[in-house]
């Protein structure tokens, strides 16, 4: 892995229930742009890596595939580019069958939001010719829909605490 100051690298998290952290390299230490790097992570620490085979280098605006080749310049104090985070969230989910009946959870594992977690069921009627991937698409789109009003709610909520007055969150 080479780098230059101002890459962005993001480390994927060694656990499923850790967040990935994401940081800038301020300082490249080995020859020729390689490792070791000082990173100043998004949550403000400060520290010397040498990534791992988790670890990804994004160079320029994430999202940018244009400045895929080239590092970006630091803003001037011109510009005041707004401060950017990647925060990854997954989904995990779980598939029980029994029978005609087919119940899945989901947990949403996000740092914030605390782990969220909705469950959503499905039942094939006896008429129907059995099929699993039906009553799992079912159960986890209804799981998934439930785990989505749970985070409008949440956001509504602290839209309220913030404001000190009602929020309604549109859903389209």
């Amino acid at each position: 892995m080479r780098a230059h100051v101002g890459d962005r690298i993001v480390l994927a998290a060694e656990h499923v229930d850790e967040p990935t952290r994401d940081g800038e390299v301020l300082e490249v230490r080995g020859a020729d742009g390689g490792p070791p790097f000082v990173v100043r992570w998004a949550d403000g620490h400060t520290g010397l890596i040498y990534p791992g085979p988790g670890a990804v280098l994004r160079i320029g605006v994430p999202g940018d595939e244009h400045t895929a080749a080239t590092p970006t310049p630091a803003p001037t104090e011109a510009e005041h580019a707004p401060t950017q985070h990647l925060r990854e969230w997954q989904v995990r989910v779980s598939l029980l069958e029994s029978g005609d009946d087919t119940r899945a959870t989901v947990v949403l594992v996000a740092d914030p939001p605390d782990r969220l977690s909705a469950k959503g069921a499905s039942h094939r009627s006896s008429d129907d010719p059995a099929s699993r991937q039906i009553g799992d698409e079912i159960a986890v789109a209804r799981a998934l829909r439930h785990l989505a009003d749970r985070l409008i709610v949440d956001a509504e909520r602290d839209i309220e605490q913030r404001t000190g007055e009602e929020a309604r969150v549109r859903t389209t």
